[in-house]
């Protein structure tokens, strides 16, 4: 907080530790059980459950560790990890909720002024001496008021778009080992033909495959970074970090066709399904919607008889590959994936209009979330304006009710 910043009229700068007590909790993660009756707080985001209570009463909770230091908010019995902070029994000209969204604005200060070399830390005097500004407790109440009421609307869209998550995960089981007719009806045994396959009962007019009898796959290069005339160009080029979305139509980097020769970097063409190998996004899958250039940890698969496979279909064939083959990766050790690993892989392979039709229906609530996701990136676009205007006094609350 920047303390040579005028306060504005009628509010006054005063220290956390004159309007609150401050105290950690005695508890160790080792004491969560699975389905306790209390919330217990600690360094993580998670809440944990334990089935005893140290506090109970409005605090803000803020973790003794860590980066971001990020606080909650809770009014009630609850316990608390022995690295983490409660921040209660406040002075009657203090709102908790206020207090909770100012120690949230200002958060920067606390990861400033952590300390230690690996593990930062907060030290009981940093919490004590943040100045905050602090409006009259009417006007702190109606600031909370604004900001909880757009809090209240990001949670509802969070919940709606988990609601559609469960959905898309439960239709994908059923669609991918089912199907759908022509009626758009999910095949049942009792009503279609099934039969026996390597990867259990399927409809009879499915195929198992391995995905090399039907896809090329390639994996593309990088530039050497030494040779500044290889980057800055027209040309696109993905990265494996940049695969975390279904459609990707743009590249963080560009290179030249100069670099593009010299590299192993090739191009790939608009449409096609490509694959993170490795790195933080192993495993997942997308489809370029623009000509691009890739990197090594980027593999691509051009469908040589789009009569046999649809692109749409083998992107969710393959997020629904990845997810399995990744877990049992990781329980292996070797969280890495392969061209080796990928075109070896069985997958079903449906009649080319039942694969059209099951991408249609996943597809559908695919922008069903994006749609909750766009609606929810523009809520917490204005939360975090009105927290710049209320929280500093730039605008006053009476103003915008």
């Amino acid at each position: 907080m920047n303390e040579d910043k005028k306060v504005p009229e009628g509010w006054k700068r005063v220290k956390l530790g004159y309007l609150s007590s401050i105290k950690t909790g005695n508890s160790n993660v080792q004491d969560a059980v699975e389905n306790g009756m209390y919330p217990l707080f600690d360094r993580s985001g998670e809440v944990k459950l334990i089935n005893n209570y140290i506090f109970d009463c409005e605090a803000v909770i803020l973790p003794g560790e860590g980066v971001e230091f990020v606080p909650k908010y809770f009014d009630g019995k609850f316990n608390l990890h022995q690295r983490t902070y409660a921040i209660f029994d406040f002075e009657k000209e203090v709102s908790g909720k206020y207090l909770y969204y100012t120690i949230f604005y200002y958060r920067g200060y606390f990861s400033k002024n952590a300390v230690g070399s690996t593990v930062k830390s907060l030290r009981l005097p940093i919490i004590r001496d943040f100045k905050l500004i602090l409006p009259t407790l009417s006007e702190q109440q109606k600031i909370a008021e604004v900001l909880e009421t757009v809090d209240n609307a990001i949670e509802k869209t969070d919940a709606i778009i988990e609601k559609y998550k469960r959905l898309k995960q439960g239709l994908m089981q059923d669609l991918l080992t089912k199907g759908i007719d022509e009626n758009w009806q999910i095949r049942d045994e009792k009503t279609h033909k099934f039969k026996d396959s390597p990867l259990g009962r399927i409809p009879e007019e499915w195929k198992v495959v391995k995905l090399g009898e039907v896809v090329d796959s390639s994996a593309g290069g990088t530039p050497s970074r030494e040779k500044p005339e290889f980057y800055g160009g027209n040309i696109r080029w993905l990265k494996s970090g940049e695969i975390n979305k279904k459609y990707i139509f743009d590249t963080e980097e560009k290179i030249t066709k100069k670099g593009l020769r010299f590299s192993n970097a090739k191009i790939v063409r608009a449409n096609t399904v490509v694959v993170a190998m490795y790195g933080a996004t192993a495993g997942q899958v997308g489809i370029i919607k623009n000509n691009m250039a890739t990197n090594q940890a980027v593999l691509a698969l051009k469908i040589p008889n789009e009569n046999l496979l649809y692109n749409e279909f083998l992107f969710y064939v393959l997020t629904n590959f990845m997810q399995r083959t990744l877990s049992n990766l990781q329980g292996s050790g070797q969280p890495n994936l392969s061209k080796i690993i990928i075109d070896s892989s069985t997958f079903i392979l449906p009649p080319l209009p039942e694969q059209q039709r099951i991408a249609a229906v996943l597809s559908q609530i695919d922008e069903a979330i994006e749609k909750e996701q766009a609606y929810k990136e523009k809520l917490e676009r204005i939360k975090k304006g009105l927290m710049e205007d209320l929280l500093t006094g730039r605008v006053r609350v009476n103003s915008l009710l």
